[in-house]
């Protein structure tokens, strides 16, 4: 009786045997798919922060040296490591009013809602062309990447 027991147990072991190959060559795929979505995530984030640091590096530029334009551009580009980051458009001057919405254009000197004089402003934008790792069709992470600020002169 007890030799029909140890039959029947290494005929179901056998059974098994090699499930776990089956079930990891079928799920290898979703796992791979799923590692190469969280790298270009991943670099995408990472490209996006350093567009944003280059555009801060541009403000405070703008913000020790006063509005130049060569100047605050040099100091976007040449802020991070990467390559391909650009300062476009080119750095703006305007005088503005601060609103609840942002900065309203004005005319120079003249007196906005709250009371005080319109004051001068510099818009300073960033972007980078993103390279995906694989190509993937239909998944649509943006291309370009931008980041802009507007900082107070006076």
């Amino acid at each position: 009786m007890m030799r029909a027991w140890r039959k029947i147990g290494r005929r179901a072991a056998a059974a098994h045997r090699g499930t776990a190959a089956i079930e990891f060559a079928l799920a290898i795929p979703i796992l791979l798919v799923l590692a190469a979505g969280t790298a270009e995530i991943g670099f995408a984030v990472y490209e996006a922060m350093q567009v944003y640091d280059s555009v801060e590096a541009g403000v405070l530029y703008a913000a020790k040296n006063g509005f130049d334009a060569t100047g605050i551009s040099a100091a976007v580009v040449n802020a991070t490591g990467m390559s391909g980051i650009t300062a476009t458009p080119a750095p703006t001057q305007f005088c503005g009013c601060p609103s609840a919405g942002g900065v309203v254009t004005a005319t120079c000197g003249a007196t906005c809602g709250s009371g005080g004089v319109a004051g001068t402003y510099v818009r300073i934008s960033a972007a980078y062309t993103h390279e995906t790792i694989l190509n993937y069709p239909s998944f649509g992470l943006p291309t370009t990447l931008t980041a802009q600020s507007v900082v107070r002169l006076n």
